[in-house]
């Protein structure tokens, strides 16, 4: 079938053509406008923001797994005090103490699949040790010396969850609900821009038929003045001809205010530079097409976000279920570490020969060391961890509650829109008819009233008749294309093209 395009200026009234040339009008079609809405709008910049935000912090949990080289410098580190200097025969003494420190601390940690992890660690630093001697008579003493040490460390959960796992899980759950989220986001901004756009599309036909409206009053004004020259008319029907010239004058004036004000919210909607003029262009025929409305429902419980964010929710809720469970669980820890660990001994000396006394210290030194098995069991809280389980097992039911009330709503609605459709496709056919019959009517009109066999009153009653048909059949479009976007807004799926809306989402 041939499409015919009908296309609305929005500013259409000569002086705006004195000044805009046509090339400076951007041409811009339905699918264009959902393009430049899904790139350019405030909503979608906004919510890509939230969606990446989330995704980093998954990814900042899932790297928690991979490891880890701290290294930071003292250098220096000076104090002096009062210290407290205790006698076995006598009362304690306070002598001044001070020092100043440089160095740094290495630390490497391994991660271990198991939640565990083993970690190597050093510490070298050079020291200026200095007191004064309170019962000395002040006489101030001092040293040098260097202290290092390495170490190397294990630790590991026993008899309980694996709580870097779960964090990563309950991270990567919550950025799925985002990316769901962000999807159900750009449906319903293409469902705003289809409504935005045939809105504007609306008001521009109206624009335009109380342009044609005008174009007929004035003929019918300048014909009723013959026809009044000639004496062949009372001087009341010249009044009336008049009036309705400067109604559907009023009426064009108010048409484009209003087609001015939906074009800024429009360009605004979908993120263009107010100060760019537009047309848009629209088919106003379509195909038919048929819906099965057993396979919309089936697709709608396949594809909509609100199930799968359903589910999140409740995957969600079952760690928050384990995890409450955990406060009353038998839990252990496996701690060992062993270390070497050197300070200078030598009275004075270059700082080389201080390291190297340090290094020495280490070999005669014996290495710190140590194992530990910890085991820890709640045996009395009066009911805490109960409650708290309790509580998490009902907010699980909750969201199962949820996810059943979720279909049967999906369902409902799909069956609902389903009829919206169909009624609205037979309600554009029959305006489309009306209108071809009361366009060829209005014609006849206009020839009886040149004939003398209607007056002007009459010929505005024609007239108006045929700009609430014009306005029915408009209306009937609109209602008829926002009925099959919101189809494809609830079931993500194309009925017209056969296609699934659906986008195979990655985590990274």
């Amino acid at each position: 079938m041939n499409k015919i395009k009908l296309l609305f200026t929005f500013l259409c009234c000569a002086p705006f053509f004195i000044s805009v040339k046509a090339s400076d009008i951007r041409k811009i079609s339905y699918e264009e406008a959902i393009r430049i809405a899904l790139g350019e709008s405030y909503t979608v910049n906004y919510y890509k923001e939230e969606i990446d935000a989330t995704r980093f912090s998954y990814l900042y949990t899932k790297s928690e797994f991979k490891p880890l080289l701290d290294f930071n410098l003292f250098t220096p580190s000076w104090s002096e005090e009062l210290a407290e200097i205790s006698q076995v025969n006598g009362l304690p003494v306070y002598n001044s103490v001070g020092s100043i420190k440089a160095g740094g601390n290495l630390n490497f940690t391994y991660v271990l699949p198991t939640g565990g992890n083993f970690a190597f660690s050093s510490r070298m630093y050079w020291e200026n040790y200095r007191t004064t001697l309170s019962q000395m008579d002040n006489q101030e003493m001092e040293r040098d010396q260097v202290y290092s040490r390495f170490a190397l460390s294990f630790n590991q959960p026993v008899f309980t969850a694996n709580l870097l796992k779960e964090n990563m899980k309950v991270a990567e759950l919550s950025y799925k609900k985002s990316a769901c989220y962000f999807t159900r986001v750009q449906m319903d901004i293409v469902y705003s821009v289809t409504a935005g756009f045939y809105e504007v599309y609306q008001l521009a036909y109206e624009h335009q038929i109380n342009q044609e409206r005008l174009a007929n009053s004035k003929e019918a004004f300048r014909i009723t003045r013959l026809k009044q020259e000639t004496g062949n008319l009372p001087e009341g029907d010249m009044l009336i001809a008049e009036i309705t010239v400067a109604q559907d004058e009023a009426r064009v004036m108010e048409s484009r205010g209003k087609l001015d004000a939906a074009k800024d919210e429009f360009k605004l909607l979908i993120g263009m530079d107010l100060n760019e003029e537009i047309e848009l262009e629209a088919d106003m025929e379509f195909e038919a097409f048929i819906i099965d409305t057993q396979m919309a429902i089936e697709e709608a419980l396949r594809n909509r976000m609100e199930i799968e964010e359903n589910n999140l929710d409740i995957h969600l809720q079952e760690i928050e279920v384990k995890r409450a469970k955990r406060k009353r669980e038998f839990k252990g820890n496996i701690s060992a570490y062993y270390d070497f660990t050197g300070l200078s001994t030598r009275d004075g000396g270059s700082l080389n020969q201080l390291m190297g006394s340090s290094f020495d210290n280490m070999n005669d030194r014996p290495a710190n060391r140590g194992i530990a098995l910890t085991l820890s069991y709640p045996i009395a809280d009066w009911g805490r961890a109960k409650n708290q389980v309790r509580r998490e097992q009902v907010r699980l039911k909750q969201q199962n509650l949820n996810l059943e009330n979720t279909k049967r709503t999906i369902e409902r609605e799909i069956r609902e829109i389903v009829r919206s459709v169909n009624e609205a496709e037979k309600r554009f056919r029959i305006n489309q008819r009306n209108r071809e019959v009361v366009i060829k009517s209005y014609r006849i009109s206009q020839l009886r009233f040149e004939n003398g066999d209607m007056t002007s009153q009459e010929l505005s009653i024609e007239q108006e008749r045929l700009s609430q048909v014009q306005l029915s059949y408009i209306e009937s479009y609109i209602t008829y294309r926002l009925s099959v976007a919101n189809l494809n807004r609830k079931t993500m799926y194309d009925f017209e093209n056969d296609r699934s809306y659906l986008i195979e989402r990655q985590y990274e």
